[in-house]
């Protein structure tokens, strides 16, 4: 069975930082699609700077530009915390068995134990952690006790089941961060060639992140 991806963020905004490294994946694991879910309302993060609706409308103009990448706004129209758990429970409750591929930065997978109802995220996808080039795999016995004998290191297991399996997938670094560009466009820098082209004109267009108090009001939109 033909696994589907599935990438969570603020994205605020997105860039080349998480789509490049997501593009790798898609293309390594064969993930079709990989849906990419803005979370409007991050349970474990500052508030956003940039409001819903603009984030998700530069999501959507990112993924324009990398082919197999949709989407999913299901976050949005479904209110509240953006829980990843319940977004887990949507789709399975949509896919039936079908394999579901979770992407997480290695920060995320060491902070997991954090998020709302994390124990039953295995149960419902694989994990996939996406690591630096070089990064070693500690063996088991260094693994969380939650995650032994679950790490596998053939790509294709993860077809072969619906969810339960993590899997380490390295790519390549991106030294881009959407604090970094958020700061940099507050000192009135450009930050073209960090993110596409359509999500730079859409932030400049929109005044979006613009020295505080400049333009509030429109972020906030």
């Amino acid at each position: 069975m033909q696994a589907l991806g599935v990438f969570g963020g603020t994205f605020d905004p997105i860039h080349y930082g998480h789509l490049r490294p997501a593009q790798v994946v898609r293309e390594r694991l064969a993930l079709e699609p990989l849906l990419i879910v803005p979370a409007p309302h991050p349970p474990h993060r500052r508030q956003p700077v940039a409001a819903a609706n603009h984030r998700l409308r530069m999501v959507q103009l990112a993924c324009e530009e990398f082919p197999g990448f949709e989407v999913d706004d299901r976050e949005y129209r479904r209110g509240g915390p953006s829980f990843t758990v319940l977004t887990l429970e949507s789709l399975r409750s949509e896919l039936g068995a079908r394999p579901i591929c979770l992407l997480l930065g290695m920060d995320a997978y060491e902070d997991i134990e954090i998020w709302h109802e994390w124990t039953r995220l295995p149960q419902l996808a694989h994990l996939v952690v996406m690591t630096r080039p070089g990064w070693e795999f500690p063996g088991e016995a260094q693994l969380p006790a939650w995650a032994r004998g679950r790490v596998v290191h053939e790509a294709r297991t993860l077809t072969q089941v619906s969810a339960g399996c993590i899997f380490f997938q390295p790519v390549p670094p991106e030294d881009i961060s959407a604090t970094a560009i958020r700061d940099a466009i507050a000192r009135g820098e450009s930050v073209r060639g960090q993110l596409p082209d359509a999500v730079w004109e859409y932030i400049c267009t929109n005044r979006l992140y613009q020295p505080r108090g400049a333009d509030a009001e429109t972020q906030s939109r």
